[in-house]
C-alpha cells in the first residue's frame, strides 16, 4: 500500500472518530433532557431505582417540591405551597412539568462525594440527587394569585435587567400533590384545561398589547418625523368594506401619536397600519419572536403571526391592532416589555439559578443570559416614553400618582363571536429610569385593560414595593 493512501485511509478513520466523539459529546451534553424526558424512554425510570429526587427551592430558601413520606412509609413528591405554584414547579408522576421537567436530568443526577456514593451503592441504598434552586419568590407568587382573584388567566412578573422569573401564575390551577390520584378528571378536562400553564401555553389575541409592535415599525419607517403624525378618531374607520370601531365606541377626537398609543385609539391605529410597510412589519414581528422559539427552558406555545403583502386590507387593519390571527402567551408578551425595559435587549427568561448537591456544595449558577436585541437603545428609550403616557393619562392611568412609576400598555383583546367580550391586558415595567421588574397580567373574559388587568398589576407592583 502506497503512503499516501495509508494517510488517507488514517484521515477518515479520524474524521469518523472525531464525527462520533461529538455525536457522543452533543448528545450527552445538549440532548440528556430531551431524552430523558422522553415518554417512550425507561431512562428516568432506571435514574429513579438510583437516585432520590433533588429538592426544588424558592429564592427565600423555602422547599417548593421535596420527596417525603406518606403515612404508610411510600415515598411522595411533596408540595408544601400546594396550587401556588403548580404550574411553574410543575410534577413528576404521570409524567412530568414546569420546573420538574426542565432540571429533570439535574434532580435525578447525584453529585454527592464519590466515597459516599459508592458506599451506597454497594449496600443497595439510593444516593440523594442535586437540589435546584430557583428565582421564584413566594411572596410575589402569592400576590399574582390574590391579584387574578376569580378570573382565569396568567400573570408573569420578571426582573427588568436580567430576565429572572420572580413569579408565574396560571389559573385554573390544580393541586399537584394529588395530581396521581386526580389524574382521569384534570387530565380530561378540556372546558377548563386546568394541566395548561397558561402563562407559557397559552395563546390569545394580543389585543392591543400589539400596538408596541405596530408604534415601533411606524417609528422606523418615520424616523424624523413620526411625532407630527395627526388623526381625527370619530369612534370608527371603514376602508374598502371592513370597519374596525374603538373600544366600546368611543370617540377620541383629535389624536398625536403619542395620544393615539396612551388611549389606545384602535382607529388612529388602523390608520397607521395601512400605512405600513407590511412586509417590513412582518419582519418586526419575526425580530420580536413572533412564530419563533422562545428563550426559556420551560415549556411554552410559539406566537402566531401571518401578515404578507399579499394580506387583504380587512386583514392589515384587524391585524395592526392585535385582532386577526394573531396570537401570543403571556410570557412572550413579558418578554417583549422586558427588552424595552432593559433598553432593548432581551435577556434569556430564567427560572434556575444554581445548582448544589444535597449537602449545599454549589455545583453550577445561571448567571443572566443576553438572547438578542429586538431594538436600538434610543428606541427602547423612546417606546418607554410613551408607555410612561399610558399609565400618566391613557388607559392605565390608574397606575398614575403613586410612590413609584409605571411604564406600560392595556389591551382589550376580543375573541369569540359574541360583540364586546374581550380578555383584558396589561404589561409593564416599574421604575422606567432604572427598571425594576417586569409584570404582565391577562383576565380571561375581564373586559378592558384598565378594567380588570390594571388593578391586578397595581396589586403586584404594591407588593413588590412592599405596600400591601
Amino acid at each position: 500500500m502506497r503512503k499516501n493512501e495509508l494517510w488517507t485511509i488514517v484521515y477518515i478513520f479520524l474524521a469518523v472518530f472525531l464525527s462520533m466523539a461529538g455525536y457522543f459529546v452533543y448528545s450527552v451534553q445538549f440532548s440528556a433532557k430531551s431524552v430523558v424526558n422522553d415518554s417512550h424512554n425507561t431512562r428516568k425510570k432506571d435514574l429513579e431505582k438510583q437516585v432520590i429526587r433533588g429538592t426544588i427551592y424558592a429564592a427565600d430558601g423555602s422547599v417548593l417540591a421535596q420527596e417525603a413520606l406518606a403515612g404508610d412509609g411510600s415515598e411522595v413528591r411533596n408540595y408544601p405551597y400546594g396550587p401556588l405554584f403548580a404550574h411553574v414547579v410543575g410534577y413528576s408522576v404521570m409524567g412530568s412539568a414546569g420546573i420538574e421537567r426542565a432540571a429533570d436530568v439535574d434532580l435525578l443526577t447525584s453529585d454527592a462525594p464519590v466515597s459516599e456514593k459508592l458506599q451506597k451503592e454497594m449496600a443497595g441504598v439510593r444516593n440523594t440527587g442535586d437540589d435546584i434552586y430557583t428565582s421564584l419568590r413566594p411572596d410575589l407568587q402569592e400576590a399574582c394569585y390574590r391579584a387574578m382573584g376569580s378570573f382565569n388567566g396568567a400573570a408573569v412578573v420578571m426582573e427588568a435587567k436580567t430576565g429572572r422569573i420572580l413569579a408565574m401564575v396560571s389559573k385554573p390551577d390544580f393541586d399537584p400533590n394529588t395530581v396521581s390520584e386526580n389524574w382521569a378528571e384534570i387530565s380530561s378536562d378540556s372546558e377548563n384545561s386546568p394541566l395548561v400553564n397558561r402563562a407559557a401555553q397559552g395563546l390569545y389575541p394580543p389585543g392591543s398589547i400589539f400596538k408596541i409592535v405596530t408604534l415601533h415599525e411606524y417609528m422606523r419607517e418615520h424616523p424624523s418625523d413620526y411625532s407630527a403624525y395627526t388623526y381625527d378618531c370619530t369612534g370608527k374607520i371603514t376602508v374598502d368594506g371592513s370597519t374596525i370601531e374603538c373600544y366600546h365606541g368611543s370617540v377620541h377626537g383629535h389624536e398625536d401619536l403619542l395620544s393615539s398609543f396612551a388611549d389606545s385609539c384602535n382607529t388612529s391605529f388602523t390608520n397607521i397600519g395601512l400605512m405600513l410597510d407590511i412586509p417590513k412589519l412582518s419582519d418586526t414581528a419575526d425580530r420580536m419572536l413572533f412564530g419563533r422559539v422562545l428563550p426559556t427552558d420551560l415549556s411554552y406555545s410559539r406566537s402566531k403571526f401571518s401578515l404578507s403583502s399579499v394580506s387583504d386590507t380587512k386583514t392589515v387593519m384587524q391585524t395592526s391592532i392585535g385582532q386577526g390571527s394573531t396570537l401570543v402567551t403571556p410570557l412572550h408578551i413579558a418578554l417583549i416589555t422586558q427588552a424595552v425595559a432593559n433598553r432593548g435587549c432581551m435577556m434569556r427568561a430564567q427560572e434556575i439559578v444554581k445548582k448544589t448537591n444535597y449537602q449545599g456544595v454549589l455545583l453550577k449558577e445561571y448567571r443572566p443570559e443576553e438572547y438578542k436585541r429586538i431594538m436600538s437603545e434610543q428606541e427602547a428609550l423612546v417606546m418607554t416614553e410613551y408607555m410612561k403616557q399610558v399609565c400618566k393619562t391613557g388607559t392605565g392611568k390608574k397606575l398614575a400618582g403613586l410612590s413609584y412609576t409605571v411604564a406600560g400598555k392595556t389591551g382589550s383583546a376580543e375573541f369569540g363571536k359574541v360583540k364586546g367580550q374581550s380578555h383584558s391586558w396589561f404589561t409593564g415595567f416599574s421604575n422606567p429610569d432604572d427598571p425594576d421588574i417586569v409584570v404582565t397580567v391577562i383576565m380571561e373574559n375581564g373586559g378592558s385593560g384598565s378594567e380588570s388587568a390594571v388593578p391586578a398589576a397595581r396589586y403586584i407592583f404594591d407588593r413588590y414595593y412592599g405596600l400591601n
